[in-house]
């Protein structure tokens, strides 16, 4: 699944839905709004280049590892601390395929796909510069 959404997900529904029996190594990436003095993140999203990009990223994933499965799914909108910002899980058959692949799509995410971010706290609200985003 390869998924930009306003809802939150369920994050064992998801890797309950990833997982063969091909596979003896899932690793996942769960990003959260973490404390840094700010009440709020706001993410926007050109969701159709978005979901193109992810997908182009998976395909490429897919490509460089011998891996089972890539899963992204990637939250818009207004998020308060402690909530999921992002989900990645990949399916190999070793783990080491499955973290090398995981790193691989988070960091091309971050580079590539045209999600933004907004800083909103009580000193104000700003736009986060640089790549795509960093989480």
């Amino acid at each position: 699944m390869i998924k930009i959404t306003h809802d939150d997900f369920d994050i064992n529904e998801m890797i309950s839905q990833a997982k063969t029996s091909k596979m003896g190594a899932m690793v996942t990436f769960l990003g959260t709004v973490r404390d840094d003095d700010i009440d709020q993140l706001h993410f926007e999203a050109y969701e159709e280049v978005a979901n193109k990009e992810l997908e182009t990223i998976s395909d490429e994933a897919f490509g460089k590892f011998d891996i089972e499965s890539v899963d992204v799914i990637h939250r818009i909108g207004e998020l308060s601390v402690g909530e999921n910002i992002l989900l990645i899980i990949v399916g190999a058959g070793h783990r080491k395929e499955a973290f090398d692949a995981c790193e691989y799509v988070l960091e091309r995410i971050k580079e590539s796909v045209p999600i933004w971010k907004k800083e909103i706290g009580n000193s104000g609200n700003r736009w986060i510069p640089g790549e795509a985003y960093k989480s």
